[in-house]
């Protein structure tokens, strides 16, 4: 479904909602963000991706600003550059980053934001800012719960409904506060009632993808949920969603299970928070990443449920998940000292080198 088709048709429809955020957005000039950014200096890049590079910039009144610079002009970057306008012009919520403004003079495509003092959590977990220990656990708990609410606001509240299709901690922005806003919206799906999934070329980060979206192109709001249940795990750990073991590449969620199963919550928690946590929160939180990166679509939850799991809501189906993750374990133990040869049925367990090579693939 081609999402130019939906640009015009609800763009002030969602002022409304729950948790909304008033803001204006207007027009820049080029020249105002040459002025704002000293002329894109170096010294004022923030950062840098797939579409660009993000400067930080103070206009005439004061205020910051954060400016993503368009690389080089293509039509998939055009629209990117479109996609992302129209989104941010359209949601209001708490968690979701604000639109400043946009500029389009020639080639040149800038899109403008309210800057995020503390950067993204990305840089606090791994970053040049992750050696000062500035996340404790009160600000983990407040950025899991608010970026999932976000997410809550772009599946079920706004219309059409928005699969984000690129949750990851470098889209997860900070304020002042420490409270998240989820940002990035150049890969974003909107989504009608009737369609529960649209099929598109893969793009997204390695670690973060749901596998039917790696293999297949099938994008879903649980692809979201999928790529939300590794951010929970890597905001609790520490650890980055791939990392290199003894020259093996594992995922965090393989890293994650067997401490799962012998109990070791202790041995998952970010050493960065020198045992200052709240355990049976750790332990809710590990839980809900786990199911939500279930690698079947249908064992996960909505984003609804993850944010009421989070805040220590439905324990019946809570206690349901915990039940379901130690079962997978047991059976997956004993197909181990069973030494079969039959396919491991397990929901949780990747498939190892094979699958990131496969998305490596479709990447």
């Amino acid at each position: 479904m081609d999402i130019r088709s939906f640009l015009c048709c609800t763009r002030g429809s969602d002022r409304k909602e729950k948790g909304k955020k008033e803001s204006t957005w207007r027009i820049f000039s080029l020249k105002e963000l040459h002025a704002a950014t000293n002329n894109f200096n170096y010294d004022n890049k923030l950062g840098e991706g797939g579409f660009g590079s993000v400067y930080w910039g103070q206009l005439w009144d004061g205020s910051q600003i954060a400016v993503k610079r368009l690389k080089a002009w293509s039509d998939k970057a055009e629209m990117e550059f479109t996609v992302e306008i129209e989104i941010l012009a359209r949601v209001r919520h708490k968690n979701l980053l604000s639109l400043r403004g946009n500029c389009a003079e020639g080639q040149e495509r800038l899109i403008v934001y309210d800057y995020m003092p503390n950067l993204s959590l990305l840089s606090h977990l791994h970053g040049h800012h992750s050696s000062e220990s500035l996340l404790d656990w009160p600000r983990r708990m407040a950025i899991a719960i608010g970026s999932a609410e976000g997410i809550v606001y772009l599946h079920h509240h706004a219309t059409p409904h928005i699969i984000h299709s690129d949750i990851k901690a470098s889209n997860v922005l900070l304020d002042s506060d420490f409270k998240a806003q989820v940002a990035d919206f150049g890969f974003a799906k909107l989504m009608p009632d009737s369609t529960t999934h649209v099929t598109t070329r893969v793009k997204g980060t390695l670690g973060y993808l749901a596998p039917e979206y790696a293999k297949l192109g099938k994008v879903s709001e649980s692809c979201d949920v999928y790529s939300f249940g590794i951010l929970l795990l890597e905001l609790v750990s520490g650890k980055r969603p791939l990392q290199k073991i003894n020259s093996t590449t594992i995922s965090i969620t393989d890293w994650a299970l067997p401490l799962v199963y012998e109990r070791e919550f202790s041995e998952i928690a970010d050493p960065k928070m020198n045992g200052k946590y709240v355990e049976e929160e750790l332990k809710r939180v590990v839980f809900v990443g786990l199911i939500c990166a279930h690698n079947q679509p249908d064992k996960r939850p909505t984003m609804l449920e993850v944010v009421e799991l989070l805040k220590g809501q439905l324990k019946e189906k809570f206690a349901a998940i915990e039940n379901d993750v130690m079962l997978t374990m047991d059976r997956a133990a004993d197909c181990n000292d069973e030494v079969s040869d039959g396919d491991d049925d397990s929901g949780f367990i990747s498939e190892g080198k094979e699958q990131i090579q496969e998305i490596e693939k479709a990447t």
